[in-house]
């Protein structure tokens, strides 16, 4: 594989990430395995949105999907993803202390 090509694959996953709705599904799973009804319950939007934002997941690798019956169940597919949540949550902390400091020092 050509350098190139990895770096769109890793652009894929960073778009794959790149959306509000996707973080939330993703600090739902990242303790426990959820269905769709419940996830559209918790984040309170539209079915086929919900189900475009996980297919976009499932298919880049970050979820990883269970069919029971007629219900999905969807779970995070590695603790890679949680340390890449993790990460950047505490970048955002970071930066919110920061932000914060600096405004107390204009103070």
């Amino acid at each position: 594989m050509n350098k190139n090509k990895f770096f769109e694959l890793k652009a894929e996953i960073c778009k794959a990430l790149g959306h509000p709705l996707r973080i939330e599904i993703i600090d739902l799973l990242k303790n426990h395995e959820m269905g769709f009804s419940d996830i559209l319950n918790k984040t309170g939007g539209l079915k086929s949105n919900l189900s475009q934002h996980l297919s976009i997941l499932t298919k880049i690798g970050i979820l990883k999907m269970r069919r029971e019956g007629k219900c999905n169940h969807y779970s995070i597919s590695s603790q890679k993803t949680l340390q890449i949540y993790n990460a950047i949550h505490e970048l955002l902390i970071e930066d919110i202390k920061k932000q914060s400091n600096l405004l107390k020092a204009t103070n």
